[in-house]
């Protein structure tokens, strides 16, 4: 996909923000200790708005989702703070958190073909969606609300009573979105909604994304490798690495003016007509069990100081909007002396390269 920018958001967006996630921490327990996949996340969504959320696998950007929504398996814990409409879901009781699931808050999972269950046909995946959170309505009504959904998304009445094997990848990803959306929820995760998808499709994908923002004032987190479809998708980004976000701002600022050494290696790896050679990030993601002091890009960071391996990166205002977490933004009041010297990286072992 190429990748080009909007100068203008889509629309205009109010200042009470749907979703205001602070200090958010997830983690997982094993028996090399507590993994710390998701370690102090914090930003705001206003209605309406698209939130790009980029960054290698590992990072901790599905558990971010998971961990917005409140669906984190056994064995992992939640702390920090969600707000959605300014009430905190994070303190909830399971009961009330689940009842706000599908209405107001709904998930786009990876992989439809393991989320959809092949027993059932879409109208029965329907069914069993709209009825656990409206019990209220007749079956002619619920029938009514899930053709319509599947006609927003591209779906003809006549596959309605289908199995998900007949569809093709593609028209799997469309039903989940579907399924995810016919509660007309006011926040959705998405988690890499493209993923296995050729590019057409991809495309068709996007834009039923953005068709339902501008329909519905849905506010979305879209969470993927794909920086061309943050830049045809969303309003804002953010760039997550080993379970903090590192820079975020309207993506034609980040893309235009990237701060972080992170996001401009992820910009530089991105595949164009243009692209003469590939380009690659030398190592790989830390151990989230026992990460390394100061800065966690540091030991990959072709830009990285004295500072950056001994002192966490302070989280700033970002010029031109957001917010960054690098020393190269300062402050540089905070920076010992001797801090600003090139740090001397040490050789990476063939084992650690990704």
């Amino acid at each position: 996909m190429s990748i080009e920018l909007i100068d203008e958001p889509v629309g205009v967006h109010p200042q009470e923000p749907v979703i205001s996630a602070r200090d958010v921490r997830v983690w997982y327990g094993t028996t090399r200790g507590a993994i710390r996949a998701v370690d102090g996340v914090s930003f705001d969504l206003a209605p309406g708005e698209t939130l790009g959320l980029v960054g290698e696998s590992g990072c901790g950007k599905s558990t971010l989702g998971r961990g917005l929504m409140g669906l984190l398996p056994d064995g992992a814990k939640r702390d920090g703070q969600v707000l959605f409409k300014g009430r905190d879901i994070s303190s909830m009781s399971r009961k009330a958190a689940y009842q706000m699931r599908g209405r107001e808050l709904a998930m786009i999972f990876q992989e439809p073909m393991t989320r959809l269950n092949p027993l059932m046909r879409v109208s029965q995946h329907f069914e069993e969606t709209i009825k656990q959170h409206a019990p209220a309505l007749s079956r002619a009504e619920v029938r009514e609300r899930a053709l319509e959904t599947l006609r927003l998304i591209g779906i003809p009445p006549t596959r309605y009573k289908s199995y998900p094997h007949e569809f093709s990848g593609g028209m799997r990803q469309r039903l989940m979105i579907a399924l995810a959306l016919v509660l007309r929820p006011a926040f959705v995760v998405a988690d890499e909604p493209t993923t296995a998808l050729d590019v057409l499709v991809e495309a068709q994908i996007v834009q039923i994304l953005n068709d339902l923002r501008r329909n519905f004032g849905t506010s979305m987190l879209l969470i993927t490798h794909n920086v061309g479809i943050v830049a045809e998708a969303c309003d804002r980004m953010a760039v997550m690495y080993a379970g903090r976000i590192v820079e975020q701002g309207s993506v034609v600022d980040v893309f235009k003016n990237p701060r972080h050494p992170y996001t401009r290696a992820l910009l530089r790896s991105t595949i164009s007509l243009r692209t003469t050679g590939l380009n690659f990030i030398p190592g790989a993601p830390p151990d989230l069990v026992d990460p390394p002091d100061g800065c966690r890009f540091h030991p990959r960071c072709p830009d990285a100081m004295n500072v950056c391996a001994t002192h966490n990166p302070v989280n700033i205002e970002r010029p031109g909007g957001g917010r960054i977490e690098c020393w190269l933004s300062g402050p540089d009041d905070q920076i010992p002396a001797g801090g600003k010297q090139p740090l001397k990286q040490e050789g990476l072992a063939v084992a650690d390269e990704a």
